[in-house]
């Protein structure tokens, strides 16, 4: 029970619960995934076998660290989060137990049919017809949840969270409608209605903004919530805070056309997503700066406080990406950075520094208070688990910059007679050190989540216990009277 006003609130924690375990779950399997194909990247013939190759498991990999652990994280904090913002418990809790089953059917169903190789072909868009039915399907729930509960608040006012939460629902929504538009020719085949550029445009505004809502905006409501929470201290700029949401709004859905510099894209929407994309650079860093200082006069919590430094750790690695970002949509940077391993430490920049981390953190915050407990069973595995976490990532992503500036530097260097100085299988061998140290820190990062997995098995037996206890305590004092 909790207070709303003056009227008593019993939240709905429990597909919260779900959704926090299974957070941890899949962010375990699918960084396991990441170290194994990391792995064959080095050892080419590691485990590798028809289902099991690169090829396969790549998919997997971006689909369970993206949409499973991702999207486990965006669903269990935004209902947390919706409650105690809106005084009120979460509208049609049938429809959100569906959410959370469906999700889970969802994501099993890609662990099932990508290492067979039943895929669309589509980044970050890869699961076929059936499983794109029920995903629409989940999503619109999710949305008729979290509306429903904004709209039963009994709080005048909806908290900038909640804005953020709102636009990633909704714009996932369509995105993922209007991209998956497919003609199926079988069970597990179908189609895009697109065809040639207009698909590869089609693709691109959808994975660009799966990047700027699933990636960006959802993971900002859980910023605006859990760090002045953590912090103990208000936002720092509530006014920012909005200002940042329109701007974000307005600008992320123009950028996409920067993954097709030097396509059959016309070059006026090249251009285009060049310039938005510079554009974004300067609401990214607003809500960046409107985190950190969020902090002012409460700096020294840091020291003490492992899950207030995974969310603030997390907010300088969102400062990073969103400024690496814009600059490699510069089209001259991007003839050298791109197909290189510099995109990929950009995505993992973003991917295991901002996403994971402030998810990680708010994981950490939400835990205890769902399950009745004032903290996680163990705050020192909580400080282990951000410094090879920090460790990790820092590892992974300087290995990746290396490799990509080398391997964009090698493929346009020619010879005075204008041939090329470097045969492409010269980059590959040159890339070898940098795959071994991102190994690593894949490695290091996967202990981290081993070490949060047995952290949260701890503190779930911990709130048995003393569930336990409390009911037995109560059964006694009943005997007595």
């Amino acid at each position: 029970m909790a207070q709303a006003g003056s009227t008593p609130v019993s939240y709905d924690y429990d597909v919260v619960r779900k959704f926090s375990v299974m957070t941890v779950v899949w962010g375990i399997f699918g960084m396991a995934m990441g170290v194994l194909i990391a792995t064959q990247l080095v050892w080419p013939e590691f485990l590798a076998s028809e289902f099991t190759h690169f090829g396969r498991l790549r998919p997997l990999h971006t689909n369970a660290v993206i949409f499973a652990f991702g999207g486990c994280a965006l669903f269990a904090t935004s209902y947390y989060v919706v409650q105690r913002t809106c005084g009120t418990t979460l509208a049609f809790p049938g429809l959100a137990k569906f959410t959370f089953w469906g999700w889970q059917a969802v994501i099993v169903s890609a662990a099932i049919t990508l290492p067979l190789g039943l895929t669309s072909t589509k980044e970050y868009a890869e699961l076929e017809w059936p499983i794109d039915l029920l995903i629409a399907a989940v999503w619109i729930s999710y949305a008729i949840v979290f509306l429903g509960t904004i709209r039963n608040r009994t709080t005048p006012h909806i908290y900038v969270a909640n804005w953020f939460y709102a636009a990633f629902i909704i714009v996932i929504a369509v995105l993922h409608i209007v991209n998956s538009m497919a003609v199926p020719v079988s069970w597990f085949k179908s189609y895009s209605v697109y065809s040639g550029a207009v698909d590869a445009m089609v693709q691109w505004w959808y994975g660009h903004n799966a990047v700027g809502f699933f990636l960006t905006a959802g993971f900002l409501g859980m910023m605006y919530y859990f760090v002045p929470k953590q912090a103990g201290r208000p936002v720092y700029s509530y006014r920012l805070s909005i200002v940042h949401f329109w701007a974000l709004i307005a600008t992320y859905m123009w950028a996409g056309a920067h993954h097709l510099h030097y396509s059959a894209l016309p070059n006026w929407a090249q251009s285009v997503g060049m310039v938005m994309s510079l554009i974004l650079l300067a609401p990214s860093w607003g809500g960046m700066i409107n985190g950190v200082m969020t902090l002012s006069g409460a700096w020294q919590k840091l020291r003490h406080d492992p899950i207030l430094r995974f969310l603030v750790v997390s907010l300088s690695f969102y400062g990073m990406s969103t400024f690496e970002g814009p600059m490699m949509a510069i089209k001259t940077v991007n003839a050298l950075s791109h197909n290189t391993d510099w995109t990929i430490g950009h995505v993992h920049s973003g991917a295991l520094g901002w996403v994971a981390m402030v998810s990680i953190g708010a994981i950490y915050h939400v835990l205890p208070k769902v399950y009745g407990l004032t903290a996680m069973y163990s705050i020192r595995l909580i400080n282990l688990h951000f410094w090879l976490a920090t460790i990790g990532v820092v590892l992974y992503i300087a290995a990746m910059w290396v490799n990509g500036i080398m391997q964009g530097l090698m493929w346009r260097a020619v010879n005075a007679d204008g041939t090329l100085t470097y045969a492409f299988i010269d980059s590959v061998s040159a890339s070898y050190a940098g795959y071994t140290v991102r190994l690593l820190g894949g490695i290091l990062y996967v202990i981290g989540m081993l070490v949060m997995g047995y952290n949260v098995y701890r503190t779930l037996r911990l709130a048995q216990t003393d569930s336990t206890a409390t009911s037995v305590g109560g059964l006694t004092a009943a005997a007595g009277k």
